[in-house]
């Protein structure tokens, strides 16, 4: 590898501070006037644009539309379903004042949209023959967060949400849990990320959800990211808001509905999992860059033009290529896209060119390598490819090698401060839970859905063991 970036602070040094030195030292956002908002910059968004492009495909091979929805919530349309409202309201934006008005009805700016798609729903959904409703909605939202973390937590971010509407509770379920096997597929295919994937305890499950199933993925520095959600939430909200239809049968029915999102929280998962002291390292498949070219001597006859023209024979096999003609030195430009995670860098010189070859680099492990010319296109489609499934071999590794079996207070205490997921039977009680979070400020991040009985006693509080679950601190 290249000599370590010496403007990003050390992982293993600080890895708060890392992380917020790749933020900004890669031009993926900048900090606002306002607290807790971002500026996502170009580079920032354009990942979040290739997640978006994937999603919205499997979203639509699935059968769901897009929408859009308003800003806004009516207080008293927002108070209909008490659960919900309990576990928004300390997080809620509220605008008072219309122009000069004081508002009568006032308006909460949407920390999530379940109230408006259900009171919408009422209107357009009256018939078996509506069902099923599958909406899904690119927006923003905002929740009042009083401590902030660029992607990770903000009181604005950009998100996904899904709404759907079924004529049955075997529809909705199945709903959820495909939902949450295309965040996963993306996990692997996309972002190179492996996921673990369970159901919430009700202490942390959605607030108004009957069940709440989740992936979670581990950073570097063994802590757990919740990556993404979905959502049962049987006929509570739809009794609520009176959305009624007339079934086959010709009984008058509620329908069951669910919701899901993913948010730029992926972004976070993205840096973390994968980034090192140099700054990011992108997979290649969400790179906005997956090839940089970068021309030595350029002055030289010949160079920059054969530069061209590999950047043009690349833009053919549709990869996302960028040649660097600036005047800046070859030292700076290889520092700045190893620093911005660019998957690919080709060096194009007099030599090479003599020679009839390039010089290929590869950001995920540093390796070099000559290729001729006239095999640069395809190789760079393959290697793509290779390191793609490299960076989701060694993150499935770090992931399996931090799961480990906790049988006490003592073993889990051991694992979570140490970094990783403890995985322990647990009794069901929520004090168990509570116990741990006060203890060793670990959190339940969920039940695999693969109970598999690894005790007969709950390792927090030694009485008879229900399920078995996965403890982690976590963002």
């Amino acid at each position: 590898m290249d000599i370590k970036n010496k403007s990003i602070t050390s992982r293993d040094e600080d890895f708060a501070q890392w992380y917020t030195d790749v933020c900004k030292k890669a031009e993926l956002m900048d900090y606002s006037e306002v607290k807790g908002f971002i500026i996502y910059r170009p580079y920032g968004y354009a990942i979040w644009e290739q997640i978006q492009n994937y999603l919205n495909k499997e979203f639509k091979k699935t059968g769901h539309e897009n929408v859009y929805l308003p800003l806004v919530i009516n207080e008293s349309l927002f108070q209909k379903e008490k659960d919900h409202i309990s576990g928004f309201a300390p997080e809620c934006l509220v605008a008072t004042i219309g122009g000069t008005e004081k508002l009568e009805d006032r308006l909460i700016i949407r920390p999530t949209s379940e109230c408006l798609f259900t009171e919408h729903y009422k209107h357009i959904i009256s018939s078996y023959r509506d069902l099923p409703k599958l909406y899904n909605q690119w927006c923003s939202v905002v929740r009042w967060e009083k401590t902030t973390r660029p992607f990770l937590r903000g009181s604005e971010f950009l998100w996904q949400e899904g709404h759907t509407m079924h004529s049955s509770e075997e529809e909705a379920r199945h709903e959820a849990i495909q939902m949450l096997d295309i965040y996963d597929k993306m996990g692997k295919e996309l972002l190179a990320v492996p996921f673990v994937k369970g159901k919430k305890t009700d202490k942390e499950k959605f607030a108004g959800a009957k069940e709440t199933y989740s992936i979670e993925a581990l950073m570097h520095d063994g802590k757990a990211l919740q990556s993404g959600t979905t959502h049962y939430f049987g006929q509570d909200f739809a009794k609520a808001f009176g959305v009624q239809y007339l079934d086959k049968d010709g009984k008058i029915k509620n329908p069951h509905q669910t919701s899901w999102g993913v948010s730029t929280r992926l972004i976070g998962s993205i840096i973390m999992v994968h980034g090192d002291d140099n700054g990011l390292v992108l997979p290649p498949f969400v790179a906005p860059i997956q090839a940089v070219i970068v021309p030595i001597q350029m002055q030289k006859e010949g160079v920059l033009a054969k530069a061209r023209e590999l950047k043009a024979l690349l833009e053919e096999k549709d990869i996302r290529v960028k040649l660097d003609e600036s005047d800046k030195t070859p030292g700076w430009k290889f520092s700045e896209y190893e620093m911005k995670g660019v998957p690919l860098r080709i060096e194009v010189g007099p030599r090479d060119l003599q020679n009839g070859v390039v010089t290929i680099c590869k950001r995920n492990d540093g390796k070099k390598e000559t290729l001729k010319i006239e095999e640069v296109a395809d190789e760079v489609v393959r290697l793509l490819g290779v390191i793609h499934e490299e960076m989701y071999q060694a993150a499935v590794l770090n992931l399996s090698k931090n799961i480990k079996e906790a049988h006490n207070l003592e073993e889990l205490e051991a694992i979570v401060s140490k970094g990783g997921y403890a995985k322990v039977m647990w009794c069901g009680d929520r004090a168990c839970e509570d116990k741990v979070k006060e203890m060793f400020n670990a959190t339940s991040r969920c039940m695999p859905f693969a109970q598999v009985k690894i005790d007969e006693k709950c390792a927090i509080c030694g009485k008879e063991a229900k399920y078995l679950v996965l403890f982690a601190k976590a963002y």
